[in-house]
């Protein structure tokens, strides 16, 4: 894979980037601008190289329709304030666009293409359309890894038609998935949560043979108590996923990973209600389990000491209501005091909003903000991003 730092002369190369700028809008507002915030810098570098800048990328899912509301306006505007330069937004139909119509101006530095999704023709992978927009610039740059597990044109087929290249953001997020899939510092725990095991089973399986700890948490570990023989009376679980579970008891045999799931938990009536501590043997039909408990957190945090390198992804409660926040709270200072001695990696939407609100997102090595991207790389899939940058 061919990184962009490595070229020489982008002086006045028309250039497509390809961002992730899926960002969250209410009512015309940006309310999330984190994934805004690291791409920043790709933008900056070319802009020292004198560069032409023409950016792609999707708000949302408009399924090959013009939605106003999903336009990326208010995305030019917010980035045009942090870089301090115009950026002109074409809203014309991208079939009939040249590429000398794109710097008519000799002061536009930066153009935005229109939501790339408003063309059905980029989901479906569409060779005529890459092909149309690799007409448009002299080489390509991938700097959205977070679209990358999508097989859509300006992602996988775009690369066919020109010199392509790995973004500064896309090279980072790779480097530290690979601190935590190939270029392990041992011991290695993963701490995994969220509601739905069956989302995980894969990455889970994966990390077995990699991993020293793997610690389950949040509404997935209410299956493993469940299977375990214990009741779970009202809390959270998915259906039918004992064959699931069974297949992580059976990979552990071959393997000196070690599963950790909660030994006593915080339960309450009702989401509202004050939290109680109970053993995991000691759950009545009416209690809902919504956070981990004191002994299991103490287990967690030792063996959060005892580590390396940590990956994290998924809440370990119902973190909403901060009555249920602590056993989160908790694992996020442990990981973030250790300083320079442990390599963090954390990732998913929950987890991210989390440590935000507790101000630790500067104490993680890497926060990623990919979702799909980054689950299905931990999961040992080839990603048709990087596949097509390969």
């Amino acid at each position: 894979m061919d990184s962009i730092k490595d070229q020489k002369n982008l002086n006045k190369k028309k250039i497509l980037l390809r961002l992730d700028l899926n960002v969250p809008l209410k009512n015309g507002s940006i309310t999330d601008e984190t994934r805004i915030n690291k791409i920043i810098p790709i933008i900056d570098f070319l802009i020292k190289e004198q560069s032409k800048i023409i950016i792609i990328s999707h708000v949302g899912r408009p399924k090959g329709k013009v939605i106003t509301d999903l336009s990326l306006k208010p995305i030019c505007e917010n980035i045009e304030k942090k870089i301090n330069r115009k950026i002109r937004l074409v809203k014309e139909d991208i079939f009939k666009l040249k590429k000398e119509d794109l710097f008519k101006n000799p002061n536009d530095q930066i153009v935005f293409l229109e939501n790339i999704r408003f063309y059905k023709e980029e989901e479906k992978n569409d060779t005529n359309f890459a092909q149309h927009l690799a007409k448009l610039a002299d080489l390509y740059i991938n700097d959205a890894f977070s679209c990358s597990h999508r097989a859509h044109a300006s992602i996988s087929k775009i690369t066919k038609f020109l010199p392509s290249f790995a973004g500064l953001q896309f090279e980072t997020e790779i480097s530290a998935l690979k601190k935590v899939t190939t270029e392990i510092k041992k011991p290695i725990t993963c701490i995994i949560g969220g509601s739905k095991i069956s989302t995980k089973i894969g990455i889970i399986k994966n990390l077995i043979s990699k991993f020293d700890n793997i610690i389950i948490v949040g509404g997935m570990a209410n299956n493993i108590i469940k299977y375990k023989g214990n009741h779970i009376g009202k809390s959270i679980k998915e259906e039918n996923c004992d064959l699931m579970i069974k297949e992580i008891f059976e990979t552990l045999k071959s393997h000196s990973c070690k599963i950790i799931f909660p030994d006593d938990v915080l339960v309450g009536k009702n989401l509202d209600d004050e939290p109680q501590i109970k053993e995991i043997t000691n759950i009545k039909d009416d209690d809902i389990i919504l956070d981990i408990g004191p002994k299991t957190l103490d287990k967690i945090k030792s063996i959060i000491k005892n580590s390396e390198t940590v990956l994290w992804n998924g809440p370990a409660g119902y973190f909403e209501n901060p009555k249920f926040a602590n056993g989160s709270y908790d694992i996020a200072k442990a990981i973030s005091n250790k300083n320079n001695s442990i390599y963090s990696v954390v990732g998913g939407g929950d987890t991210i909003a989390l440590i935000n609100k507790i101000k630790l997102i500067e104490n993680f090595n890497f926060v990623s903000t990919a979702g799909g991207a980054f689950l299905e790389y931990l999961e040992g899939k080839e990603l048709p991003g990087i596949k097509a940058l390969n």
